[in-house]
């Protein structure tokens, strides 16, 4: 029996059941002991055993079922999203732009207002002007590509934008680097996404979005594991 000692109990609860799922005490697909059971085995409240359970389950190890217990779902702790993204190399990344910024070019040649057409216009002309300034050039550029998924008017996908944007400098500010600090000469296969948006043409918002980041990702090859 593992008695916990110091303080937090939780986090160390959480440890302990942790390394003996890992060590296979408890195989994927187990139910696990009862609150009672691991509170005696842990020398701990009832309590800290819930919040601890509470706490793997929200790594994906553990997984409640109503009137039947607690089981385990996974052998290894979730990766948080930010570690996802950090992880991710360059192609990755296209590709996740390319999941986004081609559904919500799409969304917007059906939902963009005369605000967000002005939106887009004054972002189209600022990253034009930022050519050559790498700095000022990948500000402009997620600008612009922010303009469009606003324009989308769906919350979550602007949401999901934002959280991806610090990995889509990085990768913006490594792949300028790999072409030698050069900006892109690309203007026109932006001005086409806008021009499709401005249409209220949404397979031609996605086809003119999904062009673009095409070219990107051909470059890149594959994205591999």
């Amino acid at each position: 029996m593992t008695t916990l000692r110091r303080h937090p109990l939780a986090e160390q609860a959480v440890e302990v059941l942790l390394e003996r799922i890992t060590a296979g005490e408890w195989p994927v697909g187990a139910r696990i002991p009862g609150e009672t059971t691991l509170a005696g085995e842990l020398g701990v409240g009832r309590s800290t055993v819930r919040e601890a359970i509470r706490e793997l389950a929200g790594k994906g190890v553990l997984h409640s079922r109503q009137g039947a217990g607690v089981y385990v779902a996974s052998a290894e702790l979730a990766q948080d999203w930010e570690t996802v993204l950090r992880k991710a190399n360059i192609a990755h990344i296209v590709e996740v732009r390319m999941a986004i910024e081609c559904e919500a070019a799409l969304l917007a040649a059906s939902r963009r207002t005369p605000a967000d057409l002005r939106a887009l216009n004054k972002t189209l002309s600022a990253r034009d002007s930022a050519r050559g300034r790498q700095a000022a050039y990948i500000d402009a550029d997620i600008a612009f590509h922010g303009a469009i998924v606003t324009a989308a008017h769906n919350p979550a996908l602007g949401e999901l934008f934002h959280t991806v944007t610090p990995r889509i400098r990085q990768a913006m500010t490594e792949l300028l680097r790999i072409d030698g600090g050069e900006t892109p000469h690309d203007h026109e296969a932006h001005a086409a996404i806008v021009a499709a948006i401005r249409a209220r043409d949404p397979d031609g918002a996605w086809t003119a979005a999904r062009a673009h980041l095409g070219l990107m990702a051909e470059r890149l090859g594959p994205a591999g594991d």
